[in-house]
């Protein structure tokens, strides 16, 4: 993702603005794209705000959000579980189609890390609070 403009610069565009010059000339004045600043603007009125939107997807949600429980339990009943398998037992108790990565990504963020033990083999195991 890209880099939102600082809040100073939005709040000089919307002044250069608010002082009778059209977006346009804003924007070749600050050297930002013709766009910027006629979205700034838009957004100014809609909101009353010229912060930045928040981006990317709201927390908490995803298809795997659904299936939290299930997962979790598999892998605290086999801590020795891989993620493909992990990812088979969805797809086939579930029918939810997920990547290992996916699947690995979304138990770290549950607290689980992976332990790799002598064997060669692996172990996820949940991390302690504190």
């Amino acid at each position: 993702m890209t880099q939102s403009f600082s809040l100073d610069l939005r709040v000089r565009i919307a002044a250069f603005v608010e002082a009778g010059h059209p977006c346009r000339a804003a924007a070749r004045h600050f050297g930002v794209s013709d766009s910027c600043a006629i979205k700034l603007m838009q957004r100014k009125r809609q909101s009353g705000s010229l912060a930045p939107a928040r981006q990317g997807r709201p927390p908490g949600s995803g298809k795997l959000v659904p299936y939290e429980s299930f997962l979790i339990q598999t892998v605290e009943a086999k801590p020795a579980i891989t993620m493909p398998e992990l990812a088979a037992r969805l797809l086939e108790e579930h029918g939810i189609v997920a990547a290992p990565a996916m699947l690995s990504r979304f138990l770290c963020r549950r607290g689980f890390s992976y332990k790799k033990i002598p064997d060669g083999g692996g172990v996820r195991t949940r991390r302690r609070a504190g």
